[in-house]
This record gives C-alpha cells, structure tokens and sequence, in this order.
C-alpha cells in the first residue's frame, strides 16, 4: 500500500515523481512549471504528460556514468534506449541529442526513430519473429546490428541480405539461464520462454553437440552475408539488484572466449541488455547509475581477465530506467463508491476517466503505483482507497491500494507517478476508448508529441 494522506504537502514531491513535480501552496501540482490544472484544460484527461529535462537528465546519466565506469577498465560503451518503453518522434530526438542510440522491436518502432532523424547506423532491431519486411526495412536502412534470436532467423537474414548484395551486421541473443525482474512475464533469461538461444545443451540437443548458443554463433560466423558483431543478452526487466547483470556478463563472456578458442572469432561486442528498476511507489530505492556501471565495468574487466581476452565494447539498453519516472498519467475522477470489506475496513473505489486500455500493467503484472489528488489541497482525513479505470473488468485497476483525501470528489483531478515507461506503448481502445494524447512540459510550457486519438479515428479503421 503506498504511503500516508497525499494531497497536502507542498514543495517538490520526490520519488517516485519526476524531478519537476512540485506542489504549490494551494495544492495544485505543477510539472516542469506548468500547473495540472491548466494542462488538463488545455488538453483533457486521461493524460500522459512527459518531463522533458527529467528524461534528458535520466539519459545523460546513464551514459556518463557508463562511460567513466568503463573508460576506467579500458573499454568502450553504448548506450542505447529501449524503445518499446515509449518511443515517439520526440523521445527518440531526445535520446540521440543526449547520445544515446535507439533499440527497436518491430517494423513501427524503426519507422519513428528513422523519422526523427537517428542515423541507422545508431539503430538495432530486435525481435523473436521478425518479419521479412521488417528484415529488409532495417537492412535497407543500414542498422548498426540486427538481433538474431534462432537458428532458423540466421539462413533468413543471410538470404534476405543476399538479396539486396549486403553483408547484414548481426548479434545472437543467448539465454544464460540467469533469472531476474520483477515478475515471471517480465523475466526474460530463463529457459522455459520464447527468446533468445541457450548455452545450456537440452533435451533437444545431441548430447554430443553443441547448444544452441553455441551452434548459432558458429553459423553466423560461418555466413559471408553476416557480420558476426557479437552476443547479445537481456535477462529481465524492473530489476533492482546489480547481481543478475554480473552473472550474466560472467556466461556471456565465457561463451565470448570459447568462440574465440574454437574458430579463431574473437567478437568485438557484448550487449547485456537492460531492465533497471525504477522506483513506483514513496520510499522505494531505484537502481543507481554509477553503482551499477562501476559493479557491471568491474565485472566484466575481472572475467576477461581471468579468460585471458581482450575486453569487448560493451552496450546496455535502459528504457525504463530513463523515461519511466519521467511520465505521469493525469486523470479526472468520476464515480466515487465506499465499499464494506469482509473485514470490517471500508475501502473507497475511485473511478477515473482512463484505465486498463491507458495502464495495463496493474492487471497484467500485479504492478503496484501511486497516485495522489493533484488539483488542489485537502485536510481531510485519509481513506483506504482503489483507484479503478471505467472498463468492464472487474480487474481494471489503476492503483491497488493507497491513502486519498476522505473528501475525493467527482471533478478532481488525479495523478499517477512513473507511468512513461509501458502507459501508452501498451495502450490499446479497449471498450473503443481513444487512447490518451502524450504531452511534453518544458520550461512552463506544453506541447503535444502524440496527439489524442478521436472516435472519429476509430470509425476510420471500421470498413463495414
């Protein structure tokens, strides 16, 4: 349950609120100077409104404090943003101006960050099932690296490359069978899930042979129409402890120098992926930066040293961590409705005029948020309260449990912290709601990166 009676305190909220979220003495909440009220005026509600220098400040962070971490071990270093996390023309800008590269996983994704300007040399796309437009769009493109993620996905990018007379520049995505993050759906480095190809030999696999890490390196090193670049691994997503990045690095290294040893390949990059946690909820401590570079650098130079081979250039891919606490949704409450519970507590239910189709995660995950009144200040006493969206599931809820004003009324306006990350990239119309518009505050003023969605959009997909 997050913390105690919000909707009174003035002056900077802290985490897990982006850094230009403030309250001013008559309790209006204020995002990089510009009041929520006057925001939900000029562009209504559900909302996602974006901190624009709490984003850039979140990017540059993350690559100043790997690049000092790993220039002391003598390496060198990516960082590109994730953007299934939220990826607009706008986002992606700001992540290249910050220097940071942009990843994709889909056709979309490449599309919008080609559109805002990143050079495809600065762009990977990734993906489980790529199509082959997809393939060739990167291909044609000039991507920096295309993350092969099965065996079969290595004939079909050397054919397609072939196609176009290109040699196509690839990393294979292993599972090392570290297990991290948040949730199980969240948790990507198991063996038991659909991406990447595992160091460890299974049921499947000869006995005598290799493992599917191991036999697809070994192909695309063997493909004249691949460069093979290097190895590529993410092992899960909202994940506050630095030791499953550490483990991690130790697998893929091994495999690095056993590739090496074999064929002579020594590869020149490693990816360790991303999937730092960020704080959801008052109290809650995010992944720091300089610790994490300094463990992950520190790591890394130890393993190759002990394997005796050069270290490689290194990349990571924080979304999340960079434009999660950046956003927040901006609700309108409607319905509010005091519930009696089998224990005697009273819970109040307070709908807002969004839900599951503009946050999915809560019903999806279990993900637990905070929300506060945000329109104006309040001294009444503090209720037990769910704040829940106006779909037609009983699961449609917003935040599971936290303290509101006892005088919440209909008309107020309320906001849920750190909802960049996922909120609008996992939007959908359910119950045909138009989903939100993403809005930038910068400096007082506001300006619309992603439009709202009208009906009138909905009824144009509906041919009859």
């Amino acid at each position: 349950m997050t913390g105690a009676a919000p909707g009174s305190a003035t002056g900077v909220l802290g985490v897990p609120w982006s850094a230009g979220v403030r309250r001013r003495d008559d309790g209006v909440v204020e995002v990089a100077g510009a009041g929520v009220d006057a925001l939900a005026a000029e562009h209504g509600t559900p909302a996602y409104v974006l901190d624009e220098a709490d984003f850039r400040a979140r990017a540059r962070g993350y690559r100043t404090a790997f690049a000092t971490a790993f220039a002391e071990v003598g390496a060198g270093v990516d960082v590109y943003y994730a953007g299934k996390a939220l990826l607009t023309v706008a986002v992606a800008r700001w992540a290249r101006e910050e220097g940071l590269r942009v990843d994709t996983a889909s056709g979309g994704e490449l599309a919008v960050a080609l559109r805002a300007g990143v050079p495809g040399a600065e762009i990977g796309l990734h993906g489980n099932n790529k199509s082959d437009a997809e393939i060739l769009a990167a291909l044609d493109a000039g991507v920096g690296r295309i993350i092969v993620d099965s065996l079969v996905e290595i004939d079909r990018v050397a054919a397609l490359a072939a196609s176009r007379g290109l040699v196509a520049p690839v990393m294979v995505r292993v599972t090392t069978g570290v297990h991290a993050g948040g949730h199980e759906y969240i948790s990507t480095a198991h063996e038991d899930q659909k991406f990447g190809l595992s160091v460890n030999r299974g049921a499947a696999d000869d006995a005598a042979g290799d493992p599917p890490a191991m036999r697809a390196l070994l192909a695309a090193a063997g493909r004249p129409e691949l460069r093979l670049l290097g190895i590529h691994s993410h092992i899960g997503s909202q994940i506050l402890d630095p030791a499953g990045f550490e483990a991690a690095a130790r697998v893929v290294l091994r495999l690095r120098a056993e590739l090496a040893e074999r064929t002579g390949v020594l590869v020149e990059e490693v990816d360790l992926g991303g999937g730092y946690g960020i704080a959801y909820l008052p109290g809650e401590v995010p992944l720091d930066p300089d610790r994490i570079a300094k463990d992950v650098a520190s790591a890394v130079a130890a393993v190759c040293a002990e394997l005796g081979t050069p270290l490689p250039r290194l990349s990571i891919e924080p979304g999340r961590a960079i434009v999660g606490p950046a956003g927040l949704t901006l609700y309108t409450v409607g319905t509010v409705k005091p519930v009696a519970l089998d224990d005697g507590r009273v819970r109040t239910y307070v709908s807002v005029d969004g839900g599951m189709s503009d946050n999915i995660r809560p019903a999806l995950y279990e993900a637990q948020y905070h929300a506060e009144l945000v329109g104006r200040t309040s001294t009444a006493e503090p209720v037990l309260a769910r704040v829940v969206g106006k779909h037609c599931e009983s699961g449609d809820i917003v935040v599971h449990e936290t303290w509101l004003p006892g005088d919440v009324r209909a008309g107020d306006l309320l906001a849920v912290a750190a909802t960049g990350a996922y909120g609008r990239s996992m939007a959908s119309n359910y119950n045909l709601l138009t989903r939100p518009p993403v809005v930038a505050v910068s400096g007082g003023a506001s300006r619309v990166l992603v439009r709202r969605e009208t009906v009138d959009d909905l009824l144009a997909l509906d041919q009859g």
